[in-house]
């Protein structure tokens, strides 16, 4: 990705440091977050200093490696499986997480170079990955589309491309006139937030618009496509994304309009049989509560924007079941929802 004159990802290491671009103070403040320790990694994974199923497994990938170059010689597997567990606590849902944090606990046990070699491979594959999304997903991209999106599956909710945004980038990279509807995803606003940051970097036309007009733009024709994100995939094709996610398939069956689902196989958990065994995350009632923006002086801050005294309920995810999805772009092609097409998908 490119921020003004330079080019960044969105995590990486160097030595025993993770580095992390604060998503916390976008699109206000660019700002990296430097992390010395797997806890302080974690911490970042678990407040939303880097967040996006790719970036977080990447971030649990270093995490990972952190832990084992930070362990003492004489209990170093003690130390390791204590610091995988904390690791793994930190966001529940997303299945890259596991991912990443098993293959750099398994490559560690035969060395703590082979463990720090294998979280940058993950982190290359990521960038791999979700390129080639992007070239499958341009295939159903034509010229004048509108396209929704929900959530942020772009640059930074993995190490670069994205995989819902990387179609739309990969679009315009080949000429294509493109617009996009940018739901502002609540109640953390990542799309308001972050999606359109990058797609201004990006000079592409979008516009931001409320998680309540979905019926409305799609009635009146206005979307030709819908592109998402994916934190875990199950086996039959279930796909638990942002909250918000579900009625948005829902409301793009009822229209007609092709509702697609972007992520790598590294996304897909063959031993989740169903959306009803993935764990939803619920966050602290405060996201709903508190907005944080900048005031007349130009200072972030932080205020209460619902009723004093009222209490909220924040589940991070939910479930769109695969008969609602036309297909999920991945690194491999573009498949079905469906059991066997996934299967296919992972045995490739």
């Amino acid at each position: 990705m490119k921020i003004g004159n330079n080019d960044y990802k969105t995590v990486w290491m160097e030595g025993h440091d993770v580095f992390l671009i604060e998503q916390n103070l976008l699109p206000f403040k660019f700002e990296i977050y430097k992390s010395t320790t797997y806890f302080e990694t974690a911490n970042a994974i678990k407040t939303m200093i880097v967040r996006g199923a790719g970036a977080i497994g990447v971030a649990a990938g270093y995490a990972m490696a952190q832990a084992f170059l930070q362990a003492p010689e004489n209990d170093l597997l003690n130390f390791v499986t204590k610091a995988k567990n904390e690791i793994e606590a930190t966001r529940p849902t997303a299945r890259n997480l596991f991912y990443a944090t098993e293959l750099v606990f398994e490559a560690g046990k035969i060395s703590i170079q082979n463990a720090v070699e294998k979280a940058n491979e993950i982190a290359s594959k990521d960038v791999d990955d979700t390129r080639k999304i992007g070239e499958f997903g341009n295939e159903l991209i034509k010229d004048g589309f509108s396209i929704q999106t929900h959530c942020n599956a772009g640059w930074l909710a993995f190490v670069d491309y994205g995989t819902a945004l990387s179609p739309i980038y990969y679009a315009n990279h080949v000429g294509k006139k493109i617009f996009v509807y940018v739901d502002e995803t609540r109640p953390r606003s990542q799309g308001a937030r972050l999606t359109a940051w990058e797609l201004k970097n990006e000079n592409i036309p979008h516009v931001i618009v409320p998680d309540n007009a979905g019926a409305y733009l799609m009635s009146k024709g206005k979307v030709d496509l819908m592109i998402v994100g994916a934190d875990r995939i199950a086996a039959n094709g279930d796909v638990a994304n942002k909250i918000g996610t579900f009625e948005k398939a829902i409301l793009a069956k009822e229209f007609g309009i092709p509702f697609y689902v972007a992520a790598p196989t590294s996304t897909f958990d063959d031993k989740c049989n169903s959306g009803n065994e993935i764990i939803i995350e619920n966050r602290n009632q405060d996201e709903v509560l508190f907005q944080t923006g900048l005031n007349v002086k130009g200072e972030l801050e932080k205020v209460l924007v619902c009723s004093p005294g009222s209490n909220a309920l924040n589940p991070a995810f939910d479930v769109t079941l695969a008969k609602y999805i036309s297909g999920i772009i991945t690194e491999k092609g573009i498949i079905k929802a469906e059991k066997e097409s996934i299967a296919l998908l992972l045995k490739s």
